[in-house]
């Protein structure tokens, strides 16, 4: 479980995709509810905070690095 996230952030979720194109998702809505996206193909999904605290496995990468 990840505590210090943010909007545009990217994370990995302990379970891939099933579209295999990427294993990261970038948070586009946060709130109650968490919304998703997936880098490979796009597909977004949106949960409750806590399902998603439960079900993030790490954070990538900050919204505020520069890559």
């Amino acid at each position: 479980m990840i505590e210090n996230y943010d909007l545009n952030d990217i994370v990995q979720m302990k379970k891939d995709h099933p579209c295999k194109k990427s294993h990261f998702w970038k948070i586009t809505r946060m709130g109650a509810d968490i919304k998703i996206k997936c880098e490979g193909c796009g597909s977004i999904v949106m949960m409750e905070r806590r399902e998603f605290e439960r079900k993030c496995k790490k954070l990538i990468r900050k919204a505020d690095e520069i890559i």
